[in-house]
This record gives structure tokens, sequence and C-alpha cells, in this order.
């Protein structure tokens, strides 16, 4: 609830997160301004410690993150299936937001 978000006029209010496989989660993303929300959630298929975590959304797009750790750093990536509303440009960029938001949280 912290971190995820895509750009500063956006949060997430309330998250539940049950990571395990099979288990699931749901973030609430809503505008700040409160012109509109949603819940993104979904079910997790694989989880490897320290390694990767897949699941697979609500709407049956899938999503893998992988942990490569060397050193004191870890690289994060992320591979998701595109929907077809918006542009793949644009959920990459707004994927890649969320990330950064994420770097900086886990670095403070």
């Amino acid at each position: 609830m912290k971190w995820n978000n895509a750009s500063p006029d956006w949060h997430t209010p309330h998250a539940e997160n049950d990571l395990r496989v099979g288990g699931r989660f749901v973030s609430h993303m809503a505008a700040k301004d409160g012109s509109m929300s949603f819940d993104f959630g979904g079910e997790y298929d694989e989880v490897k410690m320290n390694e990767q975590i897949s699941y697979t959304m609500d709407d049956g797009r899938k999503n893998i993150i992988t942990f490569i750790g060397s050193g004191s750093q870890t690289k994060v990536s992320e591979t998701f299936e595109a929907e077809s509303e918006n542009s793949v440009e644009r959920q990459r960029t707004g994927w890649q937001a969320i990330l950064n938001n994420f770097k900086k949280y886990a670095e403070q």
C-alpha cells in the first residue's frame, strides 16, 4: 500500500496478500481525487523464495517476477501478458513506475 502506484495521483488504500501457491492477492487501486478505482487481483501459481513468483491475474493473464541477487543488490524483472485496452508501451511504463516505487521504498 505504501509503494503500489504508477503515478503520484494514484494510491492503494487497501491490499491483501497470501503469498503461497494457491494464495490470492488483491490491491484496490484508486485515483486520489476519487474519480476512478479498480481491484487488481489474482492467484499465485508458483512461489520460489528469493527466486521467482508467478501468478495468474483474475482476467486470466499471466505474470512472472524474477529476483536475481548479486551481492547486496537484487535485480527484479517482471514479465506480463498485456491486456488489449491500453498500448503495450503504456502498460510497460505503468508496471515500471510501480517497480521504481518499490525500489525507492525498499531502499529506505
